[in-house]
């Protein structure tokens, strides 16, 4: 039997959603990570410190007994200030800016990346250090979204080089390649971009659980990915941007975006990085790496991984996992907290 160890477990880009859906995800998370960066695009959005708290409270209240650190994330607006953000940096792990209705729940973000109107609320940022998050794509067709939004990234790398500036759920080897000319710039990567591409989501029959946002680009982008998670490019963490949404929004017309991974992304990863000869790189991937960028101390927690398989359950609630009904190569043998 072959056996990961995995020390205090992060995933950096999450969505737990609320109400009942929060109830059934949360507590898949909570289990075997030490902590995620919550995402903060509900329906209103968390704008503000009040939303902050009662949000953060609700995902206390779901996890029940659970050593689970929920880091805190607010919707990025042009008009936060000093004022706004100084009383509640203590309490928030990063902001995340969405173009306005490039992806679920995203139609207050901004319209148009006008430097100089943006500088006031990132100079703010950059002098408190919260992070920037940034789900980057543009407008444009769908597979080049991605890659013409670097220049964007890269600009606002130069305009406020203080400022630490996350790319998520990368899926572009443009956007890996922009690691390396801007020492600000940062990335998640997800499970499913390491290993799927457009031909699993569209190229027999349509697969609506792995539709996604950015969506899956071609074999060499996901080259470059996992050359970065593989190898524990030290500016990658992982990110599971692991989005529920009930079946009947994704086997539906006008298919909602999301894959929903929480469950099933530390065995996966173990699977695929101890089949590529890399076992030892995975706690820089899910861990260290994250911890380092973001200057975190997660609650302590341990996760054995072990080399016997499991059959992925076909749905938790009303939400179809990825790999649904299948049997994956790796499980979780025991977690234990100290």
């Amino acid at each position: 039997m072959t056996e990961i160890i995995l020390h205090e477990p992060l995933d950096m880009h999450l969505h737990l959603r609320d109400g009942a859906m929060l109830r059934t995800v949360a507590p898949l998370s909570a289990h075997s990570f030490s902590g995620a960066l919550i995402m903060p695009n509900l329906v209103p959005p968390v704008t503000d410190a009040e939303s902050l708290r009662a949000y953060r409270q609700r995902i206390r209240e779901a996890i029940g007994n659970e050593v689970f650190e929920p880091y805190m994330t607010l919707f990025f607006k042009p008009e936060y200030d000093l004022d706004f953000l100084a009383p509640i940096a203590e309490e928030l792990t990063a902001v995340k800016l969405y173009p306005a209705g490039i992806t679920t729940n995203s139609e207050g973000g901004v319209r148009g990346f006008d430097i100089e109107e943006l500088r006031p609320a990132l100079g703010v940022l950059s002098e408190l250090g919260i992070p920037l998050c940034i789900h980057g794509e543009t407008g444009g067709f769908v597979m080049d979204r991605e890659k013409e939004f670097v220049p964007i990234y890269e600009a606002l790398a130069d305009a406020f080089p203080d400022l630490t500036i996350i790319m998520e759920h990368i899926t572009d080897a443009e956007s890996i390649a922009a690691l390396d000319r801007h020492p600000n710039l940062y990335a998640t990567i997800t499970l499913h971009h390491l290993l799927i591409t457009l031909d699993e989501v569209a190229g027999g029959m349509l697969q609506p659980h792995l539709f996604c946002k950015p969506i899956a680009k071609r074999p060499e982008d996901r080259e470059a990915l996992l050359n970065a998670a593989l190898n524990a490019h030290p500016k990658v963490m992982f990110g599971s941007d692991s989005a529920p949404h009930p079946r009947h929004a994704k086997e539906a017309p006008g298919c909602a975006a999301g894959v929903f991974t929480a469950p099933i992304a530390l065995p996966v990863l173990a699977e695929l990085f101890s089949r590529h000869g890399m076992p030892e790189n995975l706690q820089h991937f899910v861990s260290n790496n994250a911890r380092q960028i973001y200057g975190l101390n997660p609650p302590k927690k341990k996760v054995r991984l072990i080399d016997t398989p499991m059959r992925v359950p076909e749905k938790y609630g009303e939400v179809v996992p990825m790999f649904a009904g299948e049997e994956i190569g790796w499980s979780i043998d025991a977690v234990s907290v100290e």
